[in-house]
């Protein structure tokens, strides 16, 4: 593999973590937005990754536009069931008194948070040390 891929490898990895980080913020945004109906609640939503492993391409040998790294296969939402909570008083309530809030549980989203996060932070750091490396390499020969 060639060190330019690395790059490759590191941006694709920070691309997923950063939709990650979007879509976390999101579900936390929404996690107490009440609603007057269950079908019309926010429902958490959840990045769905897939690796890439590209094949050589070419008789050759040498590896001609291989794809390697994260690729995102799409968006999720939850299926857990949306809570209802019973507040005749509330504006939203429906006509039974009940609201329906969204099926976001805090602590794991604050959890996916930080893991993304530091996912980043380590997708940085590679791509920072190749950097260094293809820098130490160009001066061998001096």
């Amino acid at each position: 593999m060639s060190l330019l891929n690395i790059f490759d490898i590191a941006g694709s990895g920070m691309s997923a973590q950063s939709l990650r980080l979007n879509t976390t913020s999101s579900n936390l945004a929404n996690a107490e937005n009440a609603s007057s109906s269950a079908e019309q609640t926010y429902r958490a939503r959840h990045p769905v990754f897939a690796a890439v492993m590209g094949a050589l391409n070419g008789g050759s040998g040498l590896e001609q536009n291989a794809s390697r790294g994260v690729q995102v296969l799409g968006i999720v939402e939850s299926t857990t069931p949306v809570q209802s909570r019973y507040e005749p008083g509330n504006p939203q309530a429906d006509a039974n008194g009940y609201i329906y809030l969204p099926n976001i549980n805090m602590v794991e989203e604050m959890a996916n948070m930080i893991s993304a996060s530091r996912s980043y932070q380590s997708n940085v750091e590679v791509a920072n040390t190749s950097k260094q490396l293809l820098l130490k390499t160009l001066t061998l020969g001096q």
